[in-house]
């Protein structure tokens, strides 16, 4: 008798579970389609203003999730490195202490591009409300107000 239950229950939740994913794929589609739509208005537009331009040699970007970070946590880290460094630091400076604060001593270079770039636009970003940047010249150190 508990096993009949059992399957039952478990037979309703899949049911459930299978409509669910099936709903997001019908939604999934609608966007697909919306999303092509602009991207034809896109080239139109870009037909009227140069009509030799073809959209065959765009390339497709894709981007490729950082595996050290989450998205829109730079920053907070960048603010927690300098908060233990307690000294005016360089964004190159951060950048190297919250590789070690995610146990990655040797980064890529291309892989430590990245994070500075991002490093250094939230700085930027922020100069004046949470970091100030401390002396003149380059590379700028930055601290926190």
């Amino acid at each position: 008798m508990r096993a009949e239950i059992a399957t039952k229950q478990a037979c309703f939740t899949l049911d459930r579970l299978h409509a669910e994913i099936a709903g997001k794929i019908a939604d999934n589609k609608r966007e697909a389609k919306r999303l092509e739509q602009d991207m034809r208005h896109v080239e139109a537009v870009m037909k009227l203003l140069d009509p030799s331009f073809n959209a065959n040699r765009v390339a497709v970007r894709r981007r490729k999730p950082n595996p050290w970070f989450k998205r829109g946590t730079i920053f907070r880290h960048a603010l927690e490195a300098m908060r233990e460094a307690q000294e005016p630091l360089t964004a190159t400076e951060i950048t190297a202490r919250m590789f070690r604060g995610v146990g990655v001593e040797n980064p890529s270079r291309d892989d430590f591009r990245v994070i500075f770039g991002g490093v250094q636009a939230s700085l930027r970003n922020n100069d004046g409300k949470t970091v100030q940047a401390i002396g003149e010249g380059r590379p700028l150190k930055w601290a926190l107000l």
